[in-house]
């Protein structure tokens, strides 16, 4: 009796303590992540005040392309692309490089700071969804309840005073930004049906170089507005290209290999939080307190997920 007791605490402990080292380092990086997207708004609106939207998608992911291709020659100099994933690498750059910046950097423009921040809150919920109908993935009530508390603490975010503008002069942007929103969704199943196979390194090289190919014949679009831009805009896009998508790139691939993709989307709430505090810090924008309680309830959220999984994990390898 005394045995089993032992065994039944010995299982307990297990199963509320364990947290694998590599789930570990994957949240880090997803921390990671987020602080560079974050700021990467900052880098956006300076930058884009001389190059117009897409031409600097274009240069950004350019530089992004050549250091992502220099590193996988030298870290992975064996690995091949088979043909039969071509069209899934394809369609990776189109949803996650392409068609997100275009409909973010545009919809950006037309929408409000407090609904373009907002939308990004649905990105978990589309996420979920399209997981659960693509890939039968398990719903519990720990994720539905995760999800919930994280959209709350994203609103509590962005809406300091409850209201949301849906006028008819920012629908278009509104919708604009849904699209993104929905892009990045399909961009993170794409990759979840390809991250057996190949490593965040190689999806993230092959996707930023065909979305870039894609931004090329697109910029022609703005060659009117082309004119030579300061030092400045050109340190945001090195920011921009190093941090935020072969850095930032390269840890989210890492982390999505390692993390539910309930959790790692839930992550992404805490992008217009991290842009809250640094629109205080370099633009001297007003943050409230009520923003910042928004910001902590959602890292409530991603403890709760977090917590379903190491539960999950223990309970398919201890029965």
């Amino acid at each position: 009796m005394k045995s089993n007791l032992n065994q039944e605490t010995a299982r307990i402990h297990r199963l509320t303590s364990v947290l694998t080292a590599e789930q570990f380092i994957a949240n880090l990086a997803m921390i990671a992540t987020i602080i560079f997207w974050g700021i990467s708004y900052v880098s956006i609106k300076v930058a884009v005040v001389e190059i117009p939207p897409i031409t600097m998608a274009l240069l950004r992911f350019l530089l992004a392309s050549m250091m992502l291709l220099f590193t996988l020659h030298k870290v992975e100099p064996q690995s091949k692309l088979e043909k039969a994933d071509l069209p899934k690498l394809v369609l990776g750059g189109l949803f996650g490089i392409t068609l997100y910046f275009i409909f973010e950097n545009i919809g950006a423009k037309f929408s409000s700071a407090i609904n373009a921040s907002l939308i990004v809150s649905v990105v978990p919920v589309i996420a979920i969804v399209l997981d659960v109908l693509f890939f039968h993935s398990r719903l519990s009530f720990m994720k539905i309840l995760g999800v919930i508390i994280a959209l709350s603490g994203s609103y509590l975010a962005v809406t300091a005073n409850g209201k949301i503008e849906f006028n008819s002069s920012q629908f278009l942007g509104n919708i604009l930004m849904l699209c993104a929103m929905i892009s990045w969704a399909f961009f993170t199943l794409v990759n979840k049906s390809l991250r057996d196979k190949y490593s965040g390194l190689f999806l993230t090289t092959y996707e930023t170089i065909f979305g870039t190919l894609c931004f090329i014949p697109l910029s022609l679009i703005e060659y009117k507005q082309w004119r030579p831009f300061s030092l400045i805009a050109f340190g945001n896009i090195l920011f921009l290209a190093v941090f935020c998508s072969f850095g930032g790139y390269l840890l989210y691939t890492y982390a999505l290999k390692r993390l539910d993709v309930a959790l790692t989307t839930i992550y992404l709430n805490l992008i217009p939080v991290v842009g809250v505090v640094c629109g205080y810090l370099i633009l001297k924008e007003t943050v409230l307190p009520i923003q910042l309680v928004g910001g902590v309830i959602t890292i409530l959220a991603i403890v709760i997920i977090n917590f379903e999984m190491v539960i999950f994990k223990c309970k398919k390898k201890y029965t």
